[in-house]
């Protein structure tokens, strides 16, 4: 088992084929089926594509990812393969085309080896809502892995693939790595593009990579990052070199006092926190304490919001452009109504519903107009605070994985991104770093957040902040 790119690149230079490698993480993907992380494996075309990089080896023209094993969040397109978002309403769909961040990573050799389970649509922090059953912890299988991008953390978790990819809309990436032991990274809005991303909500939504390693996820992150012709929300700004090197010796670290001190947060979680800020301060760095007073309307507005969107970009799944079309449908406006309500989960079609009201005639200016107020307010906050710090330091998730099945009320599971969706609504770049385990063996993840377009400054302390534990 391979548990980084530091470690295929290790076996390939004693003499490991890429082909060896691939079929080594097909083999492990078979043994743990269990944890139902993949959704379809590419085994002929992971093969194909694996001897092409061998021979490219052989020749000395390989790219940077030569061996590189990734798995796909099962709602980012791959040419010629299906991408279905965990849905029926998309069963059997096949893409015509790749996203950018696919071509992004073959252009360097990296292999594709399959598409990864998640919540349906990316709407979920638990896993639970895929059509095609529920992610397993690795750690524990009576746990959830976390969502939406429960099969690409396990998959990682598990030494299924060297990296995968998510998507992170409110906290879709970094919750799940929390849960799993994990790294994962929400880049800045705008850095990665989101072409060929299936999507859910257009002004939150971003790519990211899963890893054991900031190394890897330094090295993904800068390939895939950049402007796109066709992402016109794609950042122009150049990514330069994510190449970890020295992290300068004193930094200004924010910690949010009102994340601190919630009452919700779990007391080993806590005491971890708490540990990690002395730790700084022991090495010199200075650390204080700052308010931001809207943590209880982060999660209220985050679901205006992306409800909002949701179901504007929904729309097109209806059975007649494309998707699941009903049997028993007559004329139009039925197979309309009796597709969506067959094809779609019933998170989906809470989601579209709240989506479709609060951008309704009568409640549009009460809710949608007032909740992009309302963000407008957080950024303001937001950017006064790094105006003075490098870093915000906070918990990725208030506790550790719960089990399957434990969580059933919409509201409590909405509350699993209140410490996650503040990068969203804000476009910062996030992380989450495995630093914690209770004392039940369960990984906790601890955030970290920067300004716009610090990606290469956040990576390198969160090298720092993983060598010190």
């Amino acid at each position: 088992m391979y548990n980084n790119f530091a470690e295929v690149k290790q076996a390939i230079a004693s003499g490991s084929s890429v082909l060896d490698i691939v079929n080594t993480y097909l083999s492990e993907i078979e043994r743990r089926k269990e944890l139902n992380a993949f959704l379809e494996v590419f085994e002929d075309t992971v093969r194909e594509q694996a001897k092409r990089v061998d021979e490219k080896i052989k020749s000395g023209t390989q790219g940077r990812l030569a061996g590189m094993v990734i798995g796909l969040k099962d709602n980012i397109c791959f040419k010629g393969h299906k991408v279905s978002a965990s849905s029926k309403i998309l069963e059997g769909f096949e893409s015509l085309y790749s996203a950018t961040v696919v071509e992004r990573l073959l252009m360097e050799d990296a292999v594709i080896i399959g598409r990864l389970n998640c919540d349906e649509f990316a709407m979920g922090s638990s896993n639970e809502n895929s059509a095609f059953g529920p992610v397993k912890n690795v750690v524990n299988t009576s746990c959830v892995p976390g969502g939406s991008s429960g099969g690409s953390a396990v998959a990682v978790a598990a030494g299924l693939c060297t990296v995968a990819l998510g998507s992170d809309t409110g906290g879709s990436i970094r919750q799940p790595a929390s849960f799993t032991g994990t790294i994962g990274v929400k880049p800045t809005y705008g850095r990665v593009s989101r072409y060929g991303l299936i999507a859910y909500a257009s002004s939150f939504d971003q790519i990211g990579p899963f890893t054991n390693s900031v190394e890897d996820a330094a090295l993904v992150l800068e390939i895939i990052a950049g402007k796109d012709e066709y992402d016109t929300t794609a950042s122009s700004r150049p990514v330069g070199e994510y190449t970890l090197s020295d992290t300068p010796s004193s930094r200004k670290i924010a910690v949010i006092r009102e994340a601190a001190n919630h009452e919700g947060v779990n007391e080993e979680v806590r005491a971890k926190f708490e540990q990690l800020i002395q730790q700084l301060t022991d090495a010199g760095h200075q650390v204080e304490e700052v308010s931001f007073p809207y943590m209880d309307q982060m999660v209220p507005t985050y679901y205006v919001l992306t409800t909002a969107e949701a179901s504007s970009n929904l729309s097109r799944f209806d059975g007649v452009h494309y998707g699941h079309r009903s049997q028993v449908a007559e004329g139009v406006e039925q197979t309309y109504t009796k597709s969506r309500t067959e094809g779609f989960g019933p998170e989906v079609k809470r989601r579209i519903m709240a989506g479709t009201f609060v951008l309704s005639h009568g409640y549009y200016d009460a809710y949608y107009t007032k909740a992009q107020k309302v963000r407008r307010v957080l950024r303001d906050k937001t950017d006064e605070i790094f105006a003075d710090f490098d870093f915000v330091l906070l918990p990725t998730t208030p506790d550790s994985a719960f089990e399957l099945n434990a969580v059933s009320d919409p509201i409590q599971m909405y509350l699993q991104d209140i410490f996650t969706v503040h990068a969203n609504h804000t476009g910062n770049p996030a992380i989450s770093l495995p630093l914690g385990k209770k004392s039940d063996g369960m990984p906790f993840g601890i955030q970290l957040m920067a300004n716009h377009f610090e990606e290469k400054s956040l990576l390198e302390f969160s090298d720092y902040l993983m060598k010190m534990n």
